[in-house]
């Protein structure tokens, strides 16, 4: 069965390092990139999402005949390697919830669709009833600096859900927040995911946020994938 998003032959070095990496993700489904700082798994995502290049992608946009080996990134049967971020149709969670500091929150969270094209009433309206399936009922008309680690974490979330990304990229999302709080949130993106039914792939070094949201696990060691498996496998002899 051919998968709902592929990766292959991704490559990217730089003085000390080499990245090479593939993997495959089913429909639904989350990957979990495990590792320790520096070993490339944000390189992978901003690859992904288009705002890295990864080693050869100018000969594979230039030359008529493709190089051995080609980097491969096909989402629900398009290829996106050659797409501006824009057209890939990929969303990205980062570290740090980034909100715009002059929106409401609804704003904020209804950019996209602004974005799209929509007018301003509707994409509030859709925005403020898309905020309840994050627990953020009430929150639409509040600014960003009046919300807690955790909320603002949920509005960028809700930022990138609302317009249906085929693929959510997580970029180590709680990493600034408390243990008890990145547990709740883990399990509520992995409930959200089977509420929506989104695609995604995450970054992370802790081992029970994989175990807690990830159908697979794949591990990067100085660039190298060393292993792949079910997180109920995953422990930290294998990081």
């Amino acid at each position: 069965m051919t998968p709902y998003f592929e990766a292959r032959n991704l490559r990217k070095s730089w003085p000390g390092t080499r990245i090479d990496f593939s993997c495959s993700v089913e429909k639904g489904k989350m990957l979990g990139i495990a590792g320790h700082s520096g070993s490339g798994k944000s390189t992978v995502l901003r690859i992904i999402a288009g705002l890295l290049e990864a080693d050869g992608e100018d000969e594979r946009k230039t030359e008529p005949a493709a190089p051995s080996e080609p980097l491969i990134l096909r989402l629900d049967g398009r290829d996106i390697g050659r797409l501006v971020p824009s057209k890939r149709n990929v969303g990205m969670v980062f570290q740090s919830a980034a909100l715009f500091p002059h929106m409401r929150v609804d704003d904020n969270v209804a950019y996209g669709l602004r974005c799209a094209g929509l007018g301003k009433k509707q994409s509030r309206m859709q925005a403020a009833e898309f905020l309840k399936n994050f627990g953020l009922e009430g929150f639409a008309s509040r600014y960003p600096e009046s919300l807690s680690g955790g909320e603002a974490q949920r509005v960028s979330l809700a930022r990138t859900l609302i317009v249906r990304p085929s693929l959510v990229l997580f970029d180590e999302p709680f990493s600034s927040l408390d243990a008890p709080l990145r547990k709740k949130l883990a399990a509520d993106i992995r409930d959200l995911q089977k509420q929506i039914g989104f695609t995604g792939i995450l970054v992370t070094h802790d081992i029970n946020e994989a175990k807690a949201m990830c159908d697979t696990v794949t591990v990067l060691k100085k660039g190298r994938q060393t292993w792949t498996g079910s997180p109920d496998d995953f422990n930290e002899a294998l990081l």
